[in-house]
């Protein structure tokens, strides 16, 4: 008997849907895109409406051949890829596969994939939403346009290999000018002056707090320097200290919204030290299932991209019953917390929440990999916490008078109900040394004080600051101001970062994204003579234009049509005017050891790098060495600062692979053996 096909992308969420549907469907998994515009070519006919030529790619081919021979033999065909923009096309596609087959060809689209939620989306399958593919579509056919024409205007001008996109060059824009800005920063210097404080009552005497000199009369309180700071120190110490007011504040502290992509790859850099790549893949394969022992394959959250912070009526009422089960009525507000979504988020999506509340972290545990159980955890704990009372706090304020002008402040917060902090509040969070000091003084008790108390002075402290630069940016960092500027949406945040690092534009040290000096001429020449492609309101406003797409509320070919004929002039205008940064080679004072012609510096894909003068008859290049001998015993060579195929720096030595030699940082001494080299995968011979 015949049997229902059924596709979907991975292999993964193919045996989770087995689980589910039974023995009278047949599911396989497509791996992603079947058809896709040619690599070597633009493959998009510019006269004439912008017509993709797709092609299979050779990737692709045995796995279309499999799924059309399948297709022959089913009842009927489900496309099951995710419910999103990319989802949809690739259902168009495998669609077009089938055109000749006279089977009955259904989309289907869960958010969830459990029983309930995938039952439900076979028995109430649609046809293909064609304005989510032309959304789609349009991105795609931009995105490639820019790219293609783009990049060989950089090969002739810069450096053969360099790539330029849409919306990668402006968020590398926004990493380069953020780079300029701490170039640009001068520290200055400021102190402060605290005070380590007790009651002079005999029970109370013990109990020392800190308070800051906040103001001097009617004036914030402004020291410049040390000798400033010590003479008012000074002063200060020989005079009475008393409570001028105490102010007792309750603050309710409000739980946030379940996660979006964005936030939660926010989070997940911040309390967990993930990458918004590392982020991605790990809950997609909670998405798609994980195996829970003999309960089998099942999704545990639902889809991981989405701008939305709605959730499902039902599954807000069963975190109501489990919070009343495990915590109590005190935790459950009377009315449901609901979120609103910012503006354009589509709202058919759900925040990413756990498929089951009941699916507690700790309970399966046991089936999951160590970081599959963090991020698990994180949006479990966070759903939870969403749906509970508020926190309430207790603060206290407290106005100390040192003689007659000079005003100390204290403050100091105790929990007086923990709400959604008894779920979301434990997860610890790292800490920069200042912030950590300030938590530290806002949690602190104070002994029992009334107002004209005299208070007990047992030291009196200059602390050194400096002003700081403004941070660079992180992952975390950058995905924040991409959301809040509309560049992108939930599916690019992650594969834009990996684009920089992986293109040499960008490296990450200590988890801060540098821009390299490559990025920095290559963002210098675009911002020039593309002003409109590189400004981020543009950029918003074409993913604007992309979402009326979608929404049937103008046509694809038009919104190309309005971009593509700016475009297209300053392009024209570019290859004749843009600098040649080629023509600009520095002498590297050496001989080819090829053909014996001058050897100069040039600009490639990865940075500088050492080439023939001779090109393109001698195409002898080698990278550029740091002039640090390499220690090893006896071999003679420099390292080289080199990077893998993933995008992370490392230095290896210059006779490569006679000598293999590999460290992170440029060593001080010689190496102990110790050291952690790039892992064997990363290593790219060619750069």
């Amino acid at each position: 008997m015949a049997k229902n096909l059924v596709i979907v992308e991975s292999p993964a969420k193919a045996g989770t849907l087995h689980k589910f549907l039974g023995p009278g469907y047949q599911i396989e998994a497509s791996y992603g895109h079947v058809r896709d515009l040619p690599k070597s070519k633009m493959g998009v006919d510019l006269e004439n409406g912008f017509k993709p030529h797709y092609v299979i790619p050779q990737k692709s081919k045995k796995v279309v051949h499999r799924l059309q021979q399948q297709a022959k033999k089913a009842r009927a065909i489900y496309l099951a890829p995710d419910p999103d923009r990319e989802g949809e096309a690739i259902s168009w596609h495998l669609a077009h596969l089938f055109a000749e087959n006279s089977k009955a060809i259904w989309r289907v689209a869960f958010n969830e994939i459990t029983r309930d939620a995938v039952l439900q989306a076979f028995e109430q399958p649609r046809r293909i939403d064609q304005k989510l593919v032309d959304a789609q579509q349009a991105r795609r056919v931009l995105d490639r346009i820019v790219g293609y024409e783009l990049s060989p205007l950089l090969w002739k001008k810069v450096g053969r290999g360099l790539s330029a996109g849409r919306v990668q060059s402006v968020a590398l824009r926004l990493i380069v000018e953020r780079e300029r800005e701490v170039r640009k920063f001068k520290p200055e210097e400021y102190w402060s002056l605290e005070a380590r404080l007790s009651s002079v009552q005999p029970a109370e005497r013990e109990k020392v707090f800190k308070a800051r000199l906040d103001r001097i009369g009617k004036a914030k309180v402004e020291l410049k320097n040390e000798a400033e700071t010590l003479e008012l120190k000074a002063f200060i110490e020989k005079q009475v200290f008393r409570v001028v007011s105490i102010r007792k504040n309750e603050r309710r502290r409000r739980p946030q919204a379940p996660y979006s992509t964005s936030k939660m790859q926010q989070e997940a850099y911040g309390r967990l030290g993930f990458s918004a790549a590392k982020t991605m893949r790990i809950a997609q394969q909670l998405y798609e299932g994980v195996s829970l022992g003999e309960e089998g394959s099942i999704g545990l959250i639902t889809y991981m991209r989405t701008d939305s912070v709605n959730i499902a009526q039902s599954a807000r009422e069963e975190a109501r019953r489990y919070i009343g089960e495990h915590f109590g009525r005190d935790y459950l507000p009377k009315i449901p917390n609901v979120y609103r979504s910012k503006k354009g988020a589509q709202e058919a999506h759900e925040a990413i929440r756990p498929t089951s509340v009941y699916q507690h972290p700790d309970k399966i545990k046991r089936y999951l990999n160590p970081d599959q159980f963090k991020l698990y955890d994180l949006i479990w704990r966070k759903f939870v916490a969403s749906q509970m009372t508020v926190a309430v706090d207790l603060v206290t304020s407290i106005e100390i008078l040192a003689g007659t002008e000079h005003f100390f402040k204290a403050t100091g917060t105790r929990n007086l109900f923990s709400g959604f902090s008894a779920v979301f509040g434990d997860l610890s969070k790292a800490v920069k040394k200042d912030q950590k000091r300030d938590e530290e003084e806002s949690a602190q008790e104070f002994p029992e004080l009334v107002q004209n108390e005299e208070l007990k002075c047992h030291e009196l402290i200059g602390n050194q600051h400096f002003t700081k630069p403004p941070p660079r940016f992180n992952d975390a960092s950058l995905v924040k101001v991409l959301e809040e500027k509309g560049i992108g949406r939930p599916s690019t945040y992650a594969p834009i970062i990996y684009t920089l690092l992986t293109r040499g534009y960008v490296e990450r040290k200590s988890g801060a994204l540098i821009p390299m000096e490559l990025a920095e001429i290559v963002i210098t020449l675009l911002v020039k003579h593309f002003p409109s492609i590189l400004d981020v309101k543009f950029t918003a406003l074409m993913e604007e234009e992309l979402d009326k797409i979608e929404e049937g509320m103008v046509d694809w070919v038009k919104v190309l049509e309005n971009f593509h004929k700016p475009f297209r002039e300053r392009l024209a205008e570019a290859k004749e005017m843009m600098k040649n940064v080629k023509r600009e080679a520095v002498p590297a004072h050496e001989d080819c050891k090829e053909c014996g012609k001058p050897m100069l510096i040039k600009w490639g894909r990865f940075g500088k790098f050492i080439a023939c003068s001779g090109f393109p008859k001698c195409r002898n290049t080698k990278p550029i060495s740091t002039d640090v001998p390499c220690p090893k015993d006896d071999c003679g060579g420099y390292l080289v600062k080199r990077r893998g195929k993933k995008g992370r720096s490392f230095y290896g030595c210059s006779k490569y692979p006679g000598c293999n030699f590999t460290a992170n940082q440029l060593p001080a001494r010689a190496p102990s053996g110790n050291e952690k080299p790039p892992e064997a995968d990363e290593i790219d011979e060619n750069v």
